[in-house]
Order: C-alpha cells, then sequence, then structure tokens
C-alpha cells in the first residue's frame, strides 16, 4: 500500500535589509508621535474650561465641581484637644 504524501503549505517570507527595517521603523516612530500629538491635543481640548461668548465678550463658566480649600484653624483644634 502507498503513503499519502503531505501537500506542501506554501510559506509566505519577507527578506529586508537593514535599511528596509530602519526605514520601516522610523515610519512606526512617526505614526506613534503623530498619534501622541494628537492624543495631548484632543485630551487638552477636553479638559480646558467651556467660553461661552455674550455680547462679544468671553466669559468663563464656573462649575460647581471646582475643589474647595478647607483650612482648619490651629486655634481650634488645640480647644478639641484639650
Amino acid at each position: 500500500m502507498a503513503t499519502r504524501r503531505k501537500p506542501k503549505v506554501k510559506k509566505l517570507k519577507f527578506e529586508l535589509t537593514k535599511s528596509g527595517v530602519g526605514g520601516i521603523g522610523v515610519i512606526v516612530f512617526c505614526l506613534f508621535l503623530w498619534m501622541f500629538l494628537l492624543g495631548v491635543w484632543a485630551g487638552q481640548t477636553l479638559l480646558s474650561p467651556v467660553e461661552t461668548a455674550k455680547s462679544g465678550v468671553v466669559e468663563k463658566r464656573k462649575s460647581n465641581n471646582d475643589p474647595q480649600i478647607i483650612r482648619a484653624e490651629k486655634k481650634a483644634l488645640k480647644r478639641k484637644v484639650e
């Protein structure tokens, strides 16, 4: 009885020179840099305060989410401890 031969699978090979790998590296670096700068720009525009225009004058809206500073007086703290 004859043995079956497995069909040969064609493999795809890429051969690049050092300059080809370097060129692809430069292109990928530029793409990542562009995406980073685009992300920083988008983040800055999303986090910037909203401005409304009234009669040609630009005013900033105050939001209720602003952090409030709470200061405790030293005298009041000393009285509670004693």
